[in-house]
C-alpha cells in the first residue's frame, strides 16, 4: 500500500484532443469521432510532495479512449520532466498515477492500461491566449483560445468530466497537434482545446 504524503501542486495546464470544439466528452457525451485521442500538459509553478519541492517542473499525459470516455478502458502514457531528480520523479509518478488521491486519482480510475512512463524534455510555453508544448520526437501541440460574443474568452465551468476541477476551462482550438509514441500516430489541427490554472491536492 502506498504511503500517503501531504502534497499540493498549482500552476497552469492545457489539453487538446481530436474532438470538435468544444469537446462533448466533458458533458458525458460520445466523442465527436468515435474515440478520444487526448494530450495534456502541466506546468507546476509551485508544488511540494512532503519535504520535496516540485516547483518549476513539467508533466504530460497522452490518453486514448476507444469509445465513450465515461466507460473507461483508457490507455495512458505519462511523461515526466527530465530535469526532475529521482525523488521528484517518484513523487510525480505517484501523484499523476493517482496513488496519492485527489482529482488525479479519480481520473486514473478510467485508465485500464499504462503504456509506459518516460523521462523526457518537456517545453511548456504560455503567450497571451496561446499555449504550446513539445516533447522532442514524440509530441507537439499548440492551441489558441476562442473569443466569446462579448469579446472575452469563452469558458466552461464545472462540467461532469474534466482534467481540472479547481478552475473554469478556457475553450480553445488547436493550431497543431502531433503525437507519435508506442503504437499511436496522431496528427490534427482545428480541433478542441482547453486551458486554465490548476490546483491539485489530496
Amino acid at each position: 500500500m502506498t504511503e500517503k504524503i501531504d502534497w499540493k501542486l498549482q500552476g497552469s495546464y492545457f489539453e487538446t484532443c481530436n474532438c470538435e470544439t468544444a469537446c462533448p466528452c466533458v458533458w458525458l457525451q460520445p466523442p465527436s469521432h468515435g474515440d478520444c485521442k487526448l494530450l495534456v500538459a502541466w506546468h507546476i509553478e509551485e508544488g511540494f510532495f512532503g519535504s520535496q519541492s516540485l516547483s518549476g517542473l513539467n508533466v504530460a499525459l497522452a490518453c486514448y479512449a476507444p469509445g465513450h470516455m465515461k466507460e473507461g478502458n483508457w490507455q495512458a502514457a505519462l511523461y515526466i520532466d527530465d530535469r526532475a531528480n529521482e525523488s521528484q520523479t517518484q513523487a510525480l509518478t505517484q501523484i499523476f498515477g493517482g496513488q496519492q488521491g485527489g482529482h488525479l486519482a479519480i481520473l486514473m480510475t478510467f485508465v485500464s492500461e499504462v503504456l509506459g512512463i518516460k523521462k523526457v524534455k518537456i517545453d511548456y510555453q504560455e503567450q497571451g491566449n496561446n499555449r504550446f508544448m513539445s516533447i522532442p520526437g514524440i509530441a507537439q501541440a499548440e492551441i489558441e483560445s476562442i473569443q466569446g460574443f462579448s469579446g472575452a474568452e469563452s469558458s466552461i465551468s464545472n462540467p461532469p468530466l474534466c482534467v481540472v476541477s479547481s478552475h473554469a476551462s478556457t475553450v480553445a482550438r488547436s493550431k497543431q497537434y502531433r503525437y507519435s509514441d508506442y503504437d499511436k500516430q496522431w496528427q490534427f489541427s482545428e480541433r478542441n482545446g482547453y486551458y486554465s490554472p490548476f490546483v491539485y491536492q489530496p
